[in-house]
């Protein structure tokens, strides 16, 4: 298991400063949060990590490895799967389909074939319309397609963006509670969120992003009881 380890990072936009200064800590083992409105940075930093947009200054280093430099599959290939935001499926595409989709990097059917009974393990529903498109399904089991793709690479680190956006609050609440039995299995998880009580609900850590920086940072419990936290990011 290995840690992931963000250290003064700053990424920008034309010139323009996104991110300024970020560091933290995703501890192996852990779901770590990132919290924060709109346009605080969050999807950048998931941006950041994976080198689609390269930090300009910082490290990122994943286990005993820097990141910063790399190419997008060589970060991924090193065990970090990121679910996007929206979910965005293969609509057009079987579930079996798009689960396939996510082990293009892995060698031999016979893998293959084991990774996604266990993911059908997880998503029992997803065995039961394996064969329908993605496309007609609900959002909840949309959602649970799109981390069951990312299961199918093994991640070691499971970046998650924003699960809960468009949800019913019952698909949400399942959501939450796969998130936290995937943890349980041993998957170290980075949790981007808005949803402030669910998250530090299943959360061991958090960080609150906002305008590019760190606002605050702590332990699930300790930003669930500080109150300037609560009133000047969630109202």
């Amino acid at each position: 298991m290995s840690d992931l380890l963000v250290r003064d990072v700053f990424t920008a936009y034309d010139r323009a400063d996104v991110l300024s200064g970020v560091s933290l800590d995703a501890r192996a083992g852990q779901i770590t949060c990132i919290l924060g409105a709109n346009g605080a940075g969050k999807s950048t930093l998931i941006r950041s990590i994976l080198g689609l947009t390269p930090p300009r200054a910082g490290s990122i280093r994943f286990g005993d490895e820097e990141l910063v430099g790399l190419p997008t599959h060589e970060i991924v290939a090193r065990g970090i799967a990121c679910i996007p935001e929206g979910r965005k499926v293969f609509p057009r595409m079987s579930v079996w389909e798009n689960l396939s989709a996510g082990a293009y990097q892995t060698s031999g059917r016979k893998l293959a074939r084991e990774r996604m009974e266990s993911v059908f393990e997880v998503f029992p529903r997803l065995r039961e319309r394996k064969d329908q498109l993605a496309g007609t399904m609900s959002g909840g089991e949309q959602a649970m397609l799109s981390i069951g793709r990312g299961l199918m690479a093994q991640p070691k680190l499971l970046i998650i963006d924003e699960p809960s956006l468009g949800l019913s609050p019952l698909f949400v609440k399942e959501n939450f509670n796969v998130i936290r039995h995937l943890n349980e299995r041993g998957i170290s998880v980075l949790l981007v969120e808005q949803n402030v009580k669910q998250t530090l609900a299943i959360a061991h850590r958090g960080y609150v992003l906002s305008q590019g920086r760190v606002a605050a940072e702590g332990s699930a419990q300790a930003l669930r009881d500080n109150a300037e936290v609560q009133r000047a990011y969630f109202g």
